[in-house]
């Protein structure tokens, strides 16, 4: 089946594949299945919809709307929503269903539930079982860390996102199994190296890309079990460190990525896997135009994820199954149109910040819930018959199968994921309608303030008072401060202070990333077709898995 998507007029194609998982997974209410159409936007533009939904990075100070105590939040100081702290939303004497309310069969369901979310407390970050971790989102049983998004079991991190199971890693993202890491991009099991993206098994190697196994090396492209290279060329040991004491960065910088630019690049970091497309997967079976997926099966148009199965338009769903159209729903079965649900949830539909609730549909903050609609309790009889009459009610309106308007989103656009992989300018936001927020920063109480390119060149020359300064960025001017644990990481791993702001760190960091996207070209050297996140019109050399295999070893 050809569509064209009806945001941005791009054709794309539904499959019969996906037909049959639409069928697979609409819901059934009292003996009769509600079937859900095929959607009418594409999967760039789905994908879009259900990142507007996940602020990661952008926090704020606001008091809890309950105890009043100051609190770090992903919802603005100004934002009109009811926001409460940790304690107070997973209180046993907060109950969501006190904003509960009749449905209206007459009027829009999406504009009744926008009136919900307005209605109904939400909660301050998404966090869970974190210590001396606050100003973390997204984030699991950190330790010791600051400003990490959606990272799990690390400890003494910052300013980081995607980071798992590390140690000691500062401004790293898509990071796992690391210490002492710094500035990486699409590592794993790497050890006190720094610059590095697409390496796994390293250690004291820096500004690398693509290398395998390798020790004591800098600058270097594609090499697999190699010890003392500097640009791919090796040395004794004696001369690497001779040479690595007399290299400038600049210079280095230049003829690596001279360097990078010549060697061919695999078409997809895909490992492991049978019958998958995408980028950035691993062990996965049946995995279609999915991203960033670990022992994903049976899933499409799916990123961000650890074992997820039969599931489809979904990012950030470890551990589920059967869901379709969700975001940040981890270890849940069966849910539909939802998004930031805990875990232990099934056969939901368009329910936000739930948890551990079942067969709710249109329902914000529940907790241990069933037979709810818009935060009103049901019998389970009145439940089944009344909800399809509002699924037809949203069949009418055109309503039903699509994910939350963007509209619905309680965040600006810039303050989303959906920013970082579809960039809009403030006008295009505003002329779709949807909100944006314009960066405003608060100066730091500090002694004084020092631009960036006023900062010494060596570590040996910061002082110990640079802890009361704030810090003009050299690219957006935004001024930022140096933490206690971040100076003594940068004096340990003998880097000088950053230049810029975390989130310009963090933004070009991200721009090193291809994007979530497919196209198709051929094979640089034996002109095979192939499938791949380089655009034909890039200038990289990109090989099959064939062709690169055989570069490499």
């Amino acid at each position: 089946m050809q569509k064209t998507c009806k945001q941005c007029a791009m054709a794309f194609s539904v499959t019969a594949d996906d037909l049959a998982f639409y069928d697979k997974v609409s819901p059934v209410f009292n003996g009769k299945k509600e079937s859900i159409p095929p959607p009418p936007l594409c999967p760039e533009c789905r994908m879009r919809s259900r990142l507007t939904f996940r602020n990661e990075l952008s926090l704020f100070r606001r008091p809890c709307s309950k105890c009043k105590k100051e609190m770090i939040c992903m919802f603005a100081s100004d934002a009109s929503y009811s926001v409460y702290c940790h304690d107070c939303w997973w209180s046993e004497d907060f109950d969501a269903l006190h904003s509960g309310r009749d449905i209206d069969l007459s009027r829009s369901f999406f504009a009744q539930l926008s009136e919900l979310i307005a209605l109904t407390p939400l909660p301050h970050l998404v966090i869970g079982d974190c210590e001396n971790s606050d100003f973390t989102n997204y984030s699991w049983q950190n330790r010791n860390s600051y400003l990490l998004s959606s990272s799990d079991y690390n400890e003494d991190c910052y300013f980081s996102t995607y980071l798992f199971r590390s140690v000691s890693c500062t401004d790293c993202t898509f990071v796992s199994d690391c210490e002492l890491c710094y500035e990486c991009v699409d590592v794993k099991q790497c050890y006190r190296s720094s610059f590095l993206q697409n390496c796994q098994n390293c250690s004291d190697c820096l500004l690398c890309y693509d290398c395998h196994s390798c020790t004591d090396c800098i600058g270097c492209v594609g090499l697999r079990n190699k010890h003392h290279y500097i640009l791919n060329k090796q040395y004794s040991k004696e001369d690497f460190e001779r040479e690595k004491g007399t290299m400038k960065q600049e210079r280095l910088q230049s003829r690596f990525e001279t360097l990078k630019m010549s060697f061919p690049r695999e078409y997809a970091d895909i490992e492991q896997c049978e019958a998958s497309s995408g980028d950035h997967l691993r062990s996965c079976k049946n995995a279609r135009h999915c991203f960033d997926l670990v022992e994903a099966q049976d899933c499409a148009y799916c990123a961000l994820g650890l074992k997820p199965k039969d599931c489809q338009d979904c990012t950030g769903v470890p551990g589920s199954e059967l869901s379709y159209q969700v975001a940040a729903c981890p270890e849940n079965y069966s849910l539909q149109f939802s998004a930031v649900i805990w875990p232990k949830s099934a056969f939901l539909q368009y329910c936000l910040f739930s948890r551990s609730s079942n067969r709710c549909f249109g329902c914000i903050s529940l907790h241990k819930n069933e037979y709810c609609i818009l935060n009103k309790q049901y019998t389970k009889e009145e439940y089944e018959k009344l909800v399809p009459q509002i699924i037809e009610k949203m069949r009418g309106d055109g309503e039903w199968g699509e994910f939350f308007p963007v509209e619905l989103s309680p965040f600006a656009y810039n303050e989303t994921v959906a920013q970082e992989y579809f960039p809009l300018t403030k006008e295009e936001v505003l002329k779709r309608g949807w909100k944006w927020r314009d960066e405003t920063d608060e100066m730091p109480k500090v002694s004084k303030v020092i631009p960036a390119s006023q900062l010494p060149d060596s570590i040996d020359d910061i002082p110990d008072d640079i802890l009361n300064w704030a810090i003009r960025c050299e690219a957006t001017k935004r001024p930022f401060k140096i933490i206690k644990q971040e100076l003594e990481f940068y004096r340990k791993m003998r880097f000088p202070v950053p230049h810029f702001h975390p989130d310009e760190r963090h933004k070009r960091r991200m721009a090193l990333r291809n994007p979530r996207k497919l196209w198709q070209r051929k094979c640089a050297k034996c002109r095979k077709g192939i499938e791949t996140t380089y655009a034909p019109d890039r200038p990289e050399i990109v090989y099959c898995e064939e062709c690169y295999l055989k570069e490499v070893y």
